[in-house]
């Protein structure tokens, strides 16, 4: 588990600690990349191992987590119901010109929204015109004080007496850029999309610079047809 993924698991409240377990356990499954054993969630958790397996298999019963014939527990189908079901107007309208772009640049396109003090990608294409780029997966989440995608977002927003200077150069130029400050050696360029809610931007990632410099004025161009399709839609 990385420090992203155990901070976007909050601590639950007085009264919530069933439900909050149950989420919690869906979240390990769905972060460990090769899924979850009993034991290991009970470890995780803190709690019995008898508990950790009514959890699962709660979580079974409704599709969410898929037992293997190996003992481990990986993600259900009904995840992808509620992965479609979030912004799916914004989505829809991104995904086409994400994969324009993608292919063009021949890096990977994210599409990150604002939520609360986090960056969050929603929507991720990886170039089919390329054999090596960057991958990584929807879902992951960054803190708003770092990295490309958090100094577009905030760039849309109005001027802050305590703001990064990366986030009114990003309001001055249009686009963001940050290189190594949410994984070593990876370079980004993100543009804020207008006429979204949440906040959105696009964020192209690379570990090349150079390629980054270059595609920075089509990533603008993009943000600014979905700014555009939004609008018409």
């Amino acid at each position: 588990m990385t420090s992203s993924d155990a901070r976007s698991r909050p601590q639950p409240q007085v009264g919530s600690q069933t439900l909050a377990r149950g989420l919690t356990a869906l979240l390990a499954v769905v972060d460990s990349p090769t899924g979850m054993t009993v034991q290991r969630l009970a470890e995780e958790l803190g709690v019995h191992r008898s508990i950790a397996y009514r959890i699962l298999q709660t979580l079974r019963d409704f599709g969410f987590v898929t037992p293997g014939s190996d003992g481990v527990y990986r993600p259900g189908s009904r995840l992808a119901s509620l992965s479609t079901a979030y912004l799916p107007a914004l989505r829809e309208i991104a995904t086409p010109v994400m994969r324009r772009l993608a292919d063009r640049a021949g890096c990977t396109v994210h599409l990150f929204v604002a939520e609360r003090d986090e960056a969050v990608s929603i929507e991720v294409v990886e170039p089919v015109t390329v054999p090596q780029h960057i991958s990584f997966r929807a879902g992951m989440r960054t803190l708003l004080d770092r990295g490309a995608a958090a100094y577009a977002l905030l760039s849309a927003g109005p001027e802050l007496p305590d703001e990064p200077e990366a986030v009114a150069e990003a309001r001055r130029r249009g686009y963001a850029t940050s290189a190594g400050e949410i994984e070593s050696g990876v370079y980004a360029v993100a543009a804020p999309i207008a006429n979204s809610h949440p906040t959105a931007c696009l964020t192209l990632m690379s570990h090349r610079e150079e390629q980054l410099t270059a595609a920075a004025p089509e990533v603008v161009r993009a943000a600014e047809e979905i700014a555009r399709a939004i609008l018409d839609a």
